[in-house]
């Protein structure tokens, strides 16, 4: 980690512990005891809804409350953990039964969950959680991610017969999904002794941030065979860099399915993607907040982790981005 980096990081830290501190002196919702008996409001805080996933995700949970005749309150904190942290003082204040929490790292997961526990609400964690042993979830909804990233690159190693070098771009360090599918790639490279990963750097999810840093690593390595981008939009920056390169016979793989990546590899710009479901995932959390309202939280696992599917250019006809992101998915 460079420094400049590190002292954002320490910085981040600080600045959402003093936020911490400052709403657990005077939140409200500690001074009531938790939530009203009855309650049918439900609290959403979400990293963003900008991301296909978090906006697939929301969709879900919205269609599951009207369904349902509860009500959802939900902030988007626009990828700012300190904002993040004051929106769930505020959810908190207005009463909310239970919270459904996406961090948007890990410094809001800590922080957030922390709130919510000393004002005696439940949280449901959906896609990230807090990597600290000193909070309480009720449940942790995510995709399989170490099994997703193992599955990707594994397929990507045979279409590579097994040989050559490749480049990862991983999420933001210390991610509950970066560390997931950094674990599988990583499995995956061990069991593919040819393959070797030449280089390692994070690109943040982003996909303009992956196709700067791709163009450096294709500089430094003319012989890169493949690029493996642990989300898709990392993926698809990755391969546009080696597109405008003239860098061809590539393969580019990701995790998602957002409907973007289908069309990619449907054009043969990228070759994979793991699809998850970030819409029944939503609907799910709904659904186990629901639950915990009604008195039975008790029969929710803790751990309630989703397969993904494999979408590659054999089969991206037969997969419709709806059935993973939702009806408000459509190809671009």
């Amino acid at each position: 980690m460079n420094s400049t980096r590190l002292l954002r990081r320490t910085a981040l830290v600080l600045t959402a512990g003093m936020v911490t501190a400052a709403a657990l002196a005077g939140c409200s919702t500690t001074d009531a005891g938790g939530p009203p008996p009855g309650s049918k409001t439900i609290g959403v805080s979400i990293a963003d809804q900008k991301s296909l996933f978090y906006i697939a995700a929301a969709d879900g949970m919205k269609a599951a409350a009207e369904e349902a005749g509860y009500e959802l309150v939900l902030e988007s904190a626009d990828n700012d953990a300190t904002r993040q942290v004051n929106q769930v003082q505020n959810l908190l204040t207005q009463q909310v039964g239970v919270l459904i929490y996406t961090p948007q790292d890990a410094t809001a997961a800590g922080a957030g969950v922390r709130l919510a526990n000393d004002a005696g609400v439940p949280v449901v964690a959906l896609d990230q959680k807090p990597e600290t042993d000193d909070v309480d979830i009720s449940t942790f909804i995510a995709t399989d991610s170490v099994k997703a990233a193992y599955d990707v690159c594994t397929w990507m190693f045979q279409q590579m017969g097994g040989q050559g070098n490749i480049a990862v771009l991983q999420g933001p360090l210390g991610a509950t999904a970066e560390l997931q599918r950094t674990e599988g790639c990583k499995k995956a490279l061990a069991e593919n002794p040819g393959v070797t990963a030449v280089q390692w750097e994070s690109a943040g999810w982003d996909e303009t941030q992956a196709f700067d840093t791709t163009q450096n690593i294709l500089t430094a390595h003319p012989d890169l065979k493949a690029v493996f981008g642990e989300s898709d939009a990392m993926a698809l920056g990755a391969a546009k860099a080696a597109q405008q390169a003239g860098r061809t016979g590539m393969f580019f793989a990701g995790i998602d399915g957002f409907p973007t990546m289908f069309t990619a590899i449907g054009d043969g710009l990228t070759q994979a993607t793991m699809a998850q479901q970030p819409y029944m995932m939503g609907q799910l959390a709904v659904k186990n907040a629901i639950q915990i309202l009604e008195g039975k939280g008790d029969d929710i696992p803790k751990d309630q982790y989703q397969d993904a599917v494999l979408v590659t250019g054999d089969n991206v006809s037969e997969n419709d981005p709806t059935k993973f992101y939702g009806p408000n998915a459509a190809r671009n």
